[in-house]
């Protein structure tokens, strides 16, 4: 089961570095406008509430982009990521924009032992992350154990149900074919190829990812004591997951072209520490 983290971080490693040269993650936009923020938090900004003066953790933060945008909108942020090269990325742009960030390098189910218990008033982790982990349950405890009572978990996550679509069909069916729940093994993928333009060829092609139910995810959050206050399902997701069945529409979001209402896409779930 361990081997899951270095086929996993072999892949990002390759990647991270295509990520921050492309225009997706817009790191130039961040450096010539004090302002920007990333699609992603943009998106949740009504959801957020007021940051200035929080203490956050970004589990999984890959390249640092909406680490620095939780930053910018006044908390004290902390961006964690197994990824080194990913790291590299987020500290040069860190520098760049004097963001104050500080970007550590762990494996999730580690956070705890490297960044100590109850110092956070803030978790925040963002699209695309849950389903690197095996053990939402494990992952759950973690969270909880980095917050200080009352403090609150923000999660934006590709829907479970996006996750179970098989690879867009010519007529246009919405298939399932991958798992819905946890499942002990892996879903064993080799793609070339990233979620962003990039003319990169990429060596490491393998990863291993699992998916994890919404009822899943609420429980496991429950049973370590955190109350659920907001689960909101959204009819978009920040990239083209089904590509050729997908339109762009308000800021980087994509969704369905045809009857989008068919399918959740993504959700937005907070939960606060007793």
């Amino acid at each position: 089961m361990d081997d899951y983290r270095t086929v996993n971080r072999a892949s990002w490693d390759e990647r991270a570095p295509a990520h921050a040269a492309s225009s997706g993650y817009s790191f130039d936009r961040f450096v010539a406008d004090p302002g920007f923020l990333s699609g992603v938090v943009r998106f949740d900004l009504p959801r957020l509430g007021d940051l200035r003066g929080l203490r956050g953790v970004h589990l999984q933060c890959h390249i640092g982009t909406d680490t620095i945008s939780l930053a910018r909108l006044g908390a004290t942020m902390t961006g964690l990521d197994f990824s080194p090269a990913a790291l590299v990325e987020a500290r040069r742009l860190d520098e760049m924009v004097s963001a104050g960030v500080d970007f550590v390098e762990s494996d999730v189910y580690a956070a705890v032992d490297l960044l100590g218990a109850g110092g956070y008033d803030l978790v925040f982790t963002g699209i695309g992350a849950l389903c690197w982990l095996p053990d939402i349950r494990r992952w759950a405890g973690v969270v909880a154990d980095l917050l200080r009572p009352g403090g609150r978990l923000f999660l934006r996550e590709g829907h479970p149900m996006l996750w179970t679509l098989a690879n867009p069909r010519e007529d246009g069916l919405l298939v399932v074919e991958h798992p819905y729940f946890e499942r002990e093994e892996p879903i064993v993928w080799d793609e070339g190829g990233t979620y962003v333009e990039t003319d990169v060829t990429f060596v490491h092609n393998v990863t291993h990812e699992w998916n994890h139910g919404l009822g899943e995810v609420v429980s496991a959050l429950l049973e370590v004591g955190m109350s659920l206050t907001m689960l909101e399902e959204h009819d978009s997701v920040p990239w083209e997951a089904l590509p050729g069945q997908m339109e762009m529409v308000d800021d980087k979001e994509w969704r369905l072209a045809d009857r989008p209402w068919r399918l959740a896409h993504s959700y937005t779930l907070q939960a606060v520490k007793a």
